[in-house]
């Protein structure tokens, strides 16, 4: 996999620090494929991140959300003392998923079952973001509250 150096375009530009830095986590988050994950569009405003989690358990999975950011850890309690395998094929190891989120974007449900741990996600746009109708005055009509019609 090639790296790209980015630290040139850091001395040029004054701001662009959070788009620095989702530059630089996609590029390290892409290097591991564990867990395997789906994400789908479920609305036009709602989202659905499926995670491959076998083996663990809910009590075993942190989900957390800060600035934007969503992690998920899988911590797994070591359990193999007592336990032989001839095979081993499960890759019951801790992982560490991130996600970076849109602005207005809610992590608004997280249920485990058959081994997918689906965390619900939606948009919420405050209402000062929202479009809104204009009404058209006619020329009988004031601007204004208050103003005289002409």
């Amino acid at each position: 996999m090639r790296t790209i150096d980015f630290s040139p375009l850091y001395r040029s530009v004054v701001g662009f620090d959070r788009q620095a830095q989702l530059l630089e986590t996609a590029s390290v988050d892409q290097a591991t494929g564990y867990p395997p994950y789906n994400i789908e569009r479920t609305d036009e405003n709602a989202y659905r991140i499926e995670i491959a989690v076998a083996g663990f358990r809910a009590d075993e999975l942190n989900i957390e959300v800060k600035e934007n950011l969503l992690t998920v850890q899988g911590r797994k309690a070591a359990n193999d003392a007592e336990r032989r395998f001839l095979h081993r094929g499960l890759a019951e190891r801790d992982f560490e998923r991130r996600f970076q989120l849109a602005d207005y974007v809610i992590v608004a449900d997280a249920r485990l079952a058959d081994g997918l741990l689906s965390i619900a996600l939606r948009r919420e746009l405050p209402e000062a973001l929202k479009p809104r109708r204009i009404e058209i005055a006619t020329a009988s009509a004031p601007l204004i509250e208050g103003e005289k019609a002409a």
